[in-house]
């Protein structure tokens, strides 16, 4: 088939999907009370439905007071029960396909429950509204024209007990719809590579000659395969081996960090960014504007939404609230159930809502990657945002970083301490250290307050990193590639000395 008419049958056929996000958009709230119900409905004679009386709720105040807000490690058993091949434990479809998180650091794997439902009606169809988003607000785009060149993470897949585990971008490609390979690159068997640096070289070669016209991946690795890409093909620029390329669809971590290395390497306003926000439970929100920041909240995924308050998570005030109640501005930490089995589950993300009309938000960070030992209520967002600004005013490039509390001893005060690997160091550290410090408290009163005078927080401790000190570390995880990420903060100094030890190497 030309080319040209698959990207007209496709602009068309995508199109299509805008009239229906129009119905959540307008009505979002009874959407998402109806798919709780229809969720409930469909999971009532599991064995999760009745230990909890799922056929007598008959309303989100039934579903609240019936069922507990849980964790992966409330779940394992019954995730383990079913990866051994039971069925109609959590979801009355058979489930054969569990994505091995790749969202944390710890050694311990969690292994997230991927059914039909899930994957059709979820993670392929985000894919498909992210490129109908995209189309309708570029007209001109001729995104159909080439390829897009994914990268996803490194896992093999393994079988156990007639079901299957790996990362989620290798269930997926496995998985992936006849329209979705014939418009990507690399093929599949390069893409499911298990060894990262093999694979690297693997996709650089095989894609240097492609017409590539998208990109999608994780940040801090694409920017990884665009660097080898221009080291291979002694250019300065991508645009010199993808004249085409248009948009970068990206997800996992924070942009900002990363906005001006790739503008370095991608100088024209012609390219537009797009971010995603997914995880191995599922696919909860797309850009839907160009040059916006906002993530559009879908709610007609198979995913019922409930959030916690941050000022009360982990306290005995503890409250969940439905998407009716959120307000503007605040910090909430994610609630979900899902069509694949996960009722009322903390995914262990924070956002902030920036519209309600209609729902939209920004990533924030992790319940659990914060800093918080002094009453700072240091998290990634305030972090990255310092971060971006400092190095700005002092003229560096920040690769990676990561921070932790120097706790109190007899009469000393307490302090954050900084490891942070420069792709461009500062001239002058210590200014660099000093715009840090003020930096953070001019976007977080806490830690402002707790700065003041040196009452409870000295000024930072900051050290520079030798050069690929964090991909040295995760190497040693097994952990290179996909998803996975740098704790960027956290209230535990385990990861930090585990760093500061291999940069004494």
């Amino acid at each position: 088939m030309p080319i040209p008419l698959v990207h007209s049958i496709a602009s068309w056929f995508l199109k299509k999907r805008i009239h229906q996000m129009e119905l959540f958009l307008k009505y979002p709230d009874e959407v998402q009370n109806e798919l709780l119900l229809q969720l409930i409905d469909r999971a009532k004679d599991t064995e999760i439905g009745k230990k909890y009386g799922f056929d007598s709720i008959k309303s989100y105040a039934n579903f609240a007071d019936q069922v507990p807000i849980t964790t992966y490690e409330e779940n394992q058993e019954y995730i383990e029960r079913s990866r051994k091949g039971e069925n109609n434990i959590l979801w009355p479809t058979p489930i054969k396909w569990f994505a091995q998180s790749s969202g944390t650091t710890n050694a311990r794997s969690k292994y997230i429950p991927v059914s039909p439902e899930s994957l059709e009606y979820c993670h392929y169809a985000a894919s498909k509204d992210l490129l109908c988003m995209y189309l309708n607000n570029n007209e001109g785009s001729q995104l159909f024209s080439g390829k897009g060149l994914r990268l996803g993470g490194s896992k093999d897949l393994y079988e156990s007990n007639g079901t299957v585990y790996g990362d989620l971008s290798a269930i997926l490609i496995d998985n992936m719809p006849f329209w979705a390979e014939f418009s990507s690159t690399p093929p599949n068997d390069v893409s499911l590579l298990s060894d990262w640096e093999i694979k690297m070289q693997a996709i650089v070669d095989e894609t240097i000659l492609e017409n590539v016209t998208s990109l999608a991946g994780v940040p801090s690795w694409m920017l990884v395969l665009l660097n080898n890409v221009l080291e291979t093909t002694q250019k300065k620029s991508i645009l010199e081996v993808w004249p085409n390329l248009e948009v970068y669809f990206h997800g996992g971590v924070n942009f900002d960090p990363y906005t001006d290395q790739y503008h370095n390497i991608l100088p024209s306003d012609k390219i537009k960014y797009y971010e995603i926000y997914n995880a191995s439970e599922g696919f909860f929100a797309i850009q839907d504007r160009n040059n916006s920041k906002d993530l559009l909240l879908m709610l007609d995924y198979g995913i019922f939404y409930e959030f916690i308050p941050m000022n009360t998570y982990g306290t005995k005030e503890e409250s969940i609230i439905p998407l009716t109640e959120v307000e503007i501005g605040k910090n909430y930490a994610v609630v979900i159930t899902t069509n694949a089995g996960l009722w009322r589950y903390k995914i262990g993300d924070t956002v902030r809502f920036v519209s309600t009309t209609p729902y939209r938000i920004r990533v924030s960070g992790r319940t659990k990657h914060h800093i918080n030992v002094f009453g700072e209520e240091l998290i990634i967002e305030n972090a990255e945002e310092a971060l971006k600004s400092a190095s700005r005013e002092v003229a560096c490039d920040i690769k990676d970083y990561t921070a932790a509390p120097i706790f109190m001893e007899g009469k000393e005060k307490g302090a954050h301490e900084w490891i942070i690997e420069f792709k461009k160091a500062p001239a002058n550290f210590n200014a660099f250290a000093k715009a840090l410090d003020q930096k953070l408290q001019d976007v977080n009163s806490d830690y402002a307050a707790k700065r003041f005078n040196n009452i409870t927080l000295k000024e930072p401790t900051i050290h520079a990193a030798r050069e690929n000190l964090f991909y040295d570390w995760l190497k040693t995880k097994d952990k290179l590639g996909g998803q996975h990420k740098v704790p960027r903060l956290s209230n535990s100094r385990a990861f930090l000395e585990e760093l500061a030890a291999l940069n004494r190497l």
